[in-house]
């Protein structure tokens, strides 16, 4: 249950039934009403502008509104005070009681504590890596792999229909410098002699096994024969062998992607011409000179009609060519095409991840979108860069990938786990710095140890309440009966509460698209947790297990192993392995 979406209900019933007493208008619009969390947490447990909201609709004060509500909230079964702070805002305080049993509804729900409706099942397309199928992938990929996939997670948990997407850029120039970097492989499978790679080529080993594959397949075919031969058929040989290696990379990270869509399919297709038709039909589309580019102009620039897109239209700094002057099709007219793709498989919503790099995309894509269909949204996410240290120091760049960090390396030194955690500590718009050594400390400063530690202590602690009481049954099923009005104190009602928050945090991250928030609530409810167990270490009372009180050490248990669940639940959004020891 989402504590804040559950008052609100109550408060727009209570709106609704006094505007039928006559006390309020009809019709307001109770749209921009806001229940949550107040500031200042001495101040209750839910706030709301209501009053302040409503005031101008109503013609009425705001302190008038908050007092003609204050009775009926203070009324609800859950509702221990209500108080009218400043011009009128309304502050609750909840019952006790209803923390408590707030336990029992965390244990029934398992990991799927947090699982929202908000999304109604809607289709959502979240395309993310889709890196070029050239070699392994670098760590400039894990930020994306690793903020998508979290993404999608997310949106899933909040009750949208998400669609994991990976678009496969194997139909540019890069993909003929892949075939002929191949072929030089391949000459060298036989033992020639091939020197320095050339520069313009890709010069990793990865491509060394590549070689010896066409070697194997074809035998002598292709080693001497004329380029014309070839390049097709090594350029699908050499992109399906790196989409291999890439998938393989990915699923080392725990990334899976439910497609696979292939930019050559658009052209093979014709799909790059119906969707320009569908501009065009729409009078997007016009014959025209584009203003010559600022600053100083290329010695190959000329002025020439072109087919253009009216990007300006629909918040674009200019328009967009859509066809080179060799009569080609440009590359954003396959990511027009590609993204009408989308709409018509029905995913109206859109993400695209990816890097920093591609800042000067994101204006023209969403334009497109919006004119290729009126319902449809584009939303671009863009991942900064993440800077490689080991104990403060820069690391050097792969040998054996030519010139980079491979994502392999990554996390074959630290871990899946610990990968994806990291790379989710800072907003996708954030430089990211990541250091193998402090990544791996074991202490309140290393985020992930400290999540997955307050996980393995609850494993723990149920573990030896079952030697301290053989006849204690810890399954969730059991403990759910737990007589839980003995949670009485301030950092279990604390605990209680921050769990009850996770609901909300889902919600709120998803509609953000933001799912580093679920990192750092995570961070705060192991914080919550430590601190409790740290204070049982002061004060025996406060022990989670009580010797000779088994009815208060189940209720306890309970409550840890609700805690427990949640951070399941958010790790799982995370795509991370709870621990139940740290070795």
């Amino acid at each position: 249950m989402n504590v804040f979406t559950h008052f609100r209900g109550a408060l727009e019933t209570l709106l609704t039934t006094l505007a039928k007493e006559g006390k309020l208008p009809d019709g307001l619009d109770f749209r921009n009403i806001a229940v949550e969390p107040p500031r200042d947490a001495s101040h209750g447990d839910i706030a709301t502008n209501a009053g302040l909201v409503l005031a101008k609709q109503a013609g009425m004060k705001p302190s008038d509104i908050a007092e003609l509500l204050k009775p009926g909230l203070a009324a609800l079964a859950d509702v221990e005070s209500v108080e009218i702070a400043g011009p009128g805002f309304i502050n609750l305080r909840l019952a006790p009681s209803f923390w408590q049993g707030q336990v029992k509804a965390i244990l029934e729900a398992g990991t799927g504590f947090g699982d929202s409706t908000m999304g109604g099942g809607e289709k959502i397309n979240v395309e993310y890596v889709s890196a070029n199928p050239t070699g392994p992938m670098h760590v400039g990929h894990v930020r994306g792999a690793v903020f998508g996939d979290a993404l999608a997670n997310l949106l899933k948990k909040a009750g949208f229909d998400v669609c994991k997407e990976y678009y496969i850029n194997d139909a540019g120039s890069q993909i003929d410098t892949l075939a002929r970097s191949a072929h030089l492989r391949y000459q060298e499978a036989f033992g020639r002699d091939i020197g320095e790679i050339p520069e313009g080529l890709y010069p990793g080993d990865y491509l060394v096994p590549v070689g010896e594959a066409l070697k194997a397949k074809y035998g002598e075919q292709y080693l001497d024969a004329p380029e014309e031969e070839w390049l097709t058929l090594f350029k699908v040989e050499a992109s399906d062998a790196m989409m291999d290696m890439i998938r393989e990379d990915l699923r080392q990270l725990g990334v899976e992607h439910d497609v696979f869509f292939s930019e050559r399919s658009l052209h093979e297709s014709g799909r790059i011409p119906e969707a320009v038709a569908v501009l065009k039909e729409r009078g997007h589309i016009y014959e025209g000179v584009l203003e010559p580019p600022k600053g100083k102009l290329p010695e190959d620039w000329e002025p020439r009609e072109q087919t253009l897109f009216r990007a300006t239209d629909f918040g674009d700094d200019v328009d967009r060519p859509l066809q080179k002057s060799t009569g080609e099709y440009t590359y954003f007219a396959a990511d027009i095409a590609y993204h009408h793709d989308k709409y018509v498989r029905g995913y109206h919503q859109m993400i695209d991840v990816l890097g920093a790099d591609h800042g000067g995309y994101v204006k023209r894509m969403q334009a497109a979108v919006k004119a290729l269909a009126e319902d449809g949204a584009l939303d671009v996410r863009l991942c900064q860069l993440v800077k490689l240290y080991r104990d403060g120091e820069p690391v050097k760049m792969s040998k054996r990938s030519g010139n980079f960090v491979t994502l392999r390396e990554v996390v074959e030194e630290v871990g899946r786990d610990v990968t994806r955690f990291i790379m989710l500590t800072r907003k996708n718009d954030a430089q990211l710095d990541f250091d193998f050594k402090k990544v791996m400390e074991q202490s309140k400063d290393n985020p992930v140890f400290y999540v997955q530690y307050a996980y393995a202590r609850v494993c723990s602690v149920l573990a030896k309440a079952r030697e301290a009481f053989p006849t204690l049954d810890t399954g969730d099923d059991a403990l759910a009966g737990a007589d839980l009005s003995l949670l009485r104190s301030e950092g279990e009602i604390g605990m209680i509460k921050q769990c009850m928050a996770w609901p909300r945090m889902v919600e709120a991250s998803a509609e953000a698209h933001e799912p580093h928030r679920i990192a750092f609530f995570l961070y705060d409810l192991a914080s919550e947790f430590h601190t409790f167990w740290n204070k049982g270490n002061d004060d025996p009372s406060l022990r989670f297990i009580i010797e000779g009180d088994e009815a208060l050490t189940e209720a306890r248990m309970a409550l840890v192993r609700a805690v427990a669940l949640v951070i399941a639940s958010g790790l799982s959004v995370l795509g991370v392995t709870p621990l139940e020891e740290m070795r």
